[in-house]
């Protein structure tokens, strides 16, 4: 039994609120014409998330984030025809949403480090399950405590070809996304009544 439990300590839970968050991915233009092309910014719309913890030491923290796949938009201004072949070609032949309409991922080790009294950073590592593909995934977030409040960034890496994804070109390859693309998120966490 842990101290926690000893104490007759419930875990607080928190839901992400997204209205008042951002998470967003950023793509990387390359090949012959990527001069010419630009680097799509795609914020994620459509996603829920909660986490639980230990109130005083924030210890055995766990977090679930579930994304659904049909929900993102292209950020950039671009022309109307463009932004219609870059959305479909997204969320048919790159995502292929029907198919697999939801990523989520589930933490197992979170480990807490104090930065001061209410800024913590976490080192989070769990399992991405996205595109039919199950990968172990980690990365790091800064925390500010607002009381009942969590505000929650950071931004990470992912290449697709882990998760099956071919990457998106055009032209021949003449004008292709990389492979890796970066995540950024400020999320907004609201502890639960």
């Amino acid at each position: 039994m842990d101290a926690g439990t000893k104490r007759g300590l419930v875990p607080l839970k928190f839901t992400i609120d997204t209205v008042a968050s951002r998470f967003a991915v950023q793509a990387f233009a390359t090949g012959l014409l990527s001069s010419f092309g630009h680097n799509p910014t795609i914020a994620i719309r459509d996603y829920d998330g909660e986490i639980e913890c230990d109130p005083d030491t924030f210890d055995k923290a766990h977090v679930r984030v579930t994304v659904r796949t049909n929900r993102m938009e292209v950020q950039d201004e671009m022309k109307r025809d463009d932004l219609r072949k870059l959305e479909q070609e997204m969320y048919g032949k790159i995502l292929e949403a029907e198919r697999f309409p939801v990523a989520e991922f589930q933490s197992k080790q979170i480990t807490i480090q104090k930065m001061g009294n209410d800024l913590l950073v976490a080192h989070v590592a769990g399992d991405l399950a996205f595109h039919g593909a199950t990968q172990s995934h980690s990365f790091d977030a800064r925390v500010t405590i607002m009381g009942p409040t969590l505000r929650i960034s950071g931004e990470f890496p992912l290449r697709q070809s882990d998760y099956g994804i071919k990457p998106f070109s055009f032209a021949g390859g003449a004008l292709k996304l990389k492979d890796e693309l970066k995540f950024s998120f400020e999320l907004i966490a609201r502890k639960q009544e």
